[in-house]
């Protein structure tokens, strides 16, 4: 578990950090933020910024998408004995630019509103199910997904499925293993690796 907050006014942060590289590659980093303790109930902020390149093809010739995006959403979590729920909601934004045999073409920026759930569960001591959700209206985005993990040398292992759709027409799925709480010193890291 993280360590508590020693007084009420202290904000307790996470740093975080994902790499999709696939096809479509998107870097995020962000900071988790909660007055108090993370691993207790209370309210939470997760602040985002991101960026990616993908290759689309269709009914127009080949072009490259170039996105940067940005998100801070506001929420609640709650503990239970078996893990935690959290939900979040707040603004975010989106800016994209397209590379096709005309050039590159600076899209309109896009704000919205963005709706984000997670679950980290342990049916049991050994086992976990995480669960997470992100619908975002700037992009008319929804990614999710969900892994399932057995303890095996003090890291869950075990598959994962994820799924992304946005406004443009893309879609990707991936299925993979993923291996969650592999800790190196004091930090903890989550990796996947899939089709």
């Amino acid at each position: 578990m993280h360590p508590r907050a020693t007084s009420a006014g202290e904000i307790d942060t996470l740093l975080f950090g994902s790499l999709d590289a696939s096809a479509a590659t998107f870097l995020t980093l962000g900071a988790k933020a909660a007055w108090g303790a993370r691993d207790q109930d209370g309210f939470v902020a997760l602040a985002s910024l991101g960026g990616g390149h993908r290759d689309e093809r269709g009914s127009t010739a080949a072009r490259q998408r170039y996105t940067a995006s940005a998100a801070l959403v506001v929420g609640y979590q709650w503990f239970f004995d078996w893990g935690v729920v959290a939900a979040y909601a707040g603004p975010e934004g989106v800016r994209e630019m397209v590379l096709d045999g005309r050039g590159l073409s600076a899209l309109e920026p896009h704000l919205g509103l963005r709706l984000q759930g997670e679950i980290w569960a342990r049916p049991t001591t050994a086992t976990l199910v995480q669960a997470s959700a992100v619908a975002g209206s700037a992009h008319d985005s929804v990614w999710a997904r969900l892994a399932w993990g057995c303890r095996l040398w003090d890291t869950y292992l075990g598959p994962e499925v994820a799924a992304y759709a946005d406004g443009t027409g893309y879609r990707k799925w991936n299925l993979g293993l993923h291996g969650t709480d592999f800790a190196l010193g004091r930090y903890s890291f989550r990796v996947s690796a899939g089709l």
